[in-house]
């Protein structure tokens, strides 16, 4: 049994996508280098996810324009303490 992951997300200032396997990091995106990155060791057998980036990159926009439209729908009301 594994356990398969996938993270995408963002702020006003940042942005996030990730794939995991059992609790590793497969690939990221970089959005600051303008690439994905594969950060496993050099004895594991390289495998490639083709074009991901450039939809890391698209689903970014998507993401921080749902971003904006949610804190224009409700206002950006201050956090409760």
């Amino acid at each position: 049994l594994h356990i398969d992951l996938y993270i995408m997300g963002c702020s006003d200032s940042d942005g996030l996508d990730m794939f995991g396997l059992d609790g590793e990091e497969m690939w990221y995106a970089d959005f600051i280098k303008g690439e994905g990155v594969m950060p496993l060791p050099p004895f594991a057998d390289p495998f490639t996810y083709p074009g991901h980036y450039e939809q890391a990159v698209g689903q970014q926009g998507v993401c921080k324009a749902n971003l904006a439209t949610a804190i224009k729908a409700y206002k950006n009301p201050e956090e409760k303490i």
